[in-house]
């Protein structure tokens, strides 16, 4: 017996030492270290007033059809004409549905497929907190007239709308989300044109105007209108990841720049549960309420299956190298130390978003007075489907979950699977790490998978390189500004971004990067 023991640990130890030599020699990553100095891009007063300008305009986009008000819209296409003459003199500028805006720069090469950079124009509402001083409104030239708008808000440190630039910083509502990056690119796209020798390649933007409710007719009609005239192209590029700072995600010692090169599907479903109605001195052994609770519980313990996708995967593989050795040995063992890991990532919202189709209960509808028993209690669950899940399968859990109960389900909102996982070895994705690199030379660049949804997946039948990401690097506080209250860009990451642009437009038919 004592020698069996004694060949069981030194078979253990065997193995234990296989597991940490597989750690040290897995081919994790090495953030790339660089002696050249990070470029440092010099302010402009005439760039800066340019995106101001653009932040005064409340181009607040509304879910309803009847309630979208479209004049601060109309405003700020004659703003972009009026600060841009020479794009408009030279691009090819038309609109679709009348707000979709889309700009051409014809190359030297029309064997070559073009580039496409998207952003939009709309925000989201600056919120309702109480106004310090009724006097600031914002007053703009128009043909229509603007809805009103709310000014300084408590928790703004200027008004949302200010376009106040202070203390290193451009401040109000768009300024990260997603102005900022719409007037980089065209900040980038003039220095092109300044330069007068054109790429080889066509060169698009595409701009929407109701991302925020959804795209439909913004982007889609773009989209479907690129489809119309049989075009492809060779990449696209959109919002999505950012550089993170060292520090902002636990366990990776540096600074983290995420491409995304997928991002999950949507969908909203509206449960039912039917019961006995009736007053609150007589209830049954099991109310309509009730009901529903048991089936939320059920959603909300037993979630859709976590996994690691190869995309998590490859995530994995470029962050683990900057990780303490419990993690890296984790991930090099995958094989057998998979479900611990799972175990630790589903732990933290942030990284379970990253391994698992997302359960969030959000709306709940019952009676509308205390002692009356409704029949029917209404909820709603939105999921954010992995690449890995289907719109079908998840239908199928809920319908497992509602197993004995009388129910009816409904889809509300817009449904969308998860998109397409972009290849992460092509040169459109090197472009964007070249540039990175010549702002941040000592980084982690990783693919990512974007959890939010963006305007980039109606145009996936375009192209299969499609990348969400926006050069910017911000810590934890500035992140949780975009939809929120004091939203701002410093002056340094809005420079910085058009270099970013201008480096992937005028280089990438000049050099092809080295191979990671």
């Amino acid at each position: 017996m004592k020698k069996l023991l004694l060949v069981l640990l030194l078979l253990l130890i065997v193995i234990f030492i296989g597991l940490v030599i597989n750690t040290l020699l897995f081919p994790f990553a090495k953030i790339k270290k660089s002696d050249a100095q990070a470029f440092q891009p010099i302010s402009n007063d005439s760039i800066l007033s340019r995106l101001a300008g653009g932040i005064k305009i409340p181009s607040v986009s509304n879910g309803d059809p009847n309630l979208f008000a479209y004049a601060p819209f109309d405003t700020f296409k004659q703003y972009i004409a009026a600060s841009y003459p020479l794009i408009h003199q030279q691009l090819e500028i038309y609109t679709v549905h009348s707000y979709g805006l889309v700009f051409k720069l014809k190359g030297s090469n029309s064997n070559l497929l073009p580039l496409l950079f998207l952003s939009h124009y709309d925000v989201v509402p600056p919120g309702s907190a109480e106004i310090k001083n009724k006097s600031e409104h914002v007053f703009l030239p128009s043909d229509k007239p603007l809805p009103p708008v709310s000014t300084i808000a408590e928790d703004w440190n200027y008004a949302p709308f200010s376009g106040a630039v202070a203390d290193g910083r451009i401040y109000g509502r768009g300024t990260l989300d997603m102005k900022g990056m719409l007037f980089s690119l065209l900040e980038a796209m003039q220095k092109i044109l300044l330069d007068k020798e054109r790429p080889e390649r066509d060169i698009y933007l595409a701009f929407g105007f109701d991302e925020e409710v959804g795209g439909e007719l913004g982007a889609s009609k773009i989209a479907a209108d690129f489809k119309r005239k049989g075009l492809r192209f060779e990449a696209v590029y959109d919002e999505g990841g950012l550089i993170l700072e060292k520090g902002s995600v636990k366990g990776i010692h540096s600074d983290v720049a995420l491409i995304g090169c997928a991002e999950k599907g949507f969908l909203s479903l509206k449960v039912k549960v039917k019961g006995l109605g009736g007053h609150s001195s007589m209830p049954p052994s099991e109310t309509a309420m009730g009901k529903a609770a048991v089936i939320m519980q059920r959603l909300e313990e037993q979630q859709m299956k976590p996994m690691i996708s190869p995309l998590i995967q490859r995530f994995f593989q470029q962050i683990g190298g900057s990780m303490p050795f419990v993690s890296r040995f984790a991930i090099a063992n995958r094989w057998l130390m998979e479900p611990m890991l799972l175990a630790q990532l589903t732990k933290n919202h942030s990284t379970n978003a990253l391994v698992r189709s997302t359960t969030a209960l959000t709306m709940m509808k019952g009676s509308d007075a205390p002692n009356v028993l409704s029949p029917e209690v209404e909820f709603v669950v939105n999921f954010r489907l992995l690449p890995e899940n289907t719109i079908q399968e998840v239908q199928a859990h809920v319908k497992k979950a509602t197993a004995g109960f009388d129910v009816e389900i409904e889809q509300v909102d817009n449904a969308r699977e998860a998109s397409n996982v972009s290849p992460s070895d092509t040169k459109a994705y090197q472009m964007m790490e070249a540039s990175i690199r010549k702002l941040y030379p000592d980084l982690i660049v990783t693919p990512y998978l974007t959890v939010g949804g963006t305007d980039a997946v109606k145009y996936q039948e375009l192209s299969k390189n499609i990348y969400r990401f926006m050069p910017i690097k911000i810590n934890h506080s500035e992140q949780q500004s975009m939809h929120s209250t004091n939203e701002y860009i410093s002056i340094e990451n809005y420079m910085k971004m058009i270099a970013y642009f201008y480096y992937i437009m005028r280089n990438y038919d000049e050099q092809i990067p080295a191979s990671k």
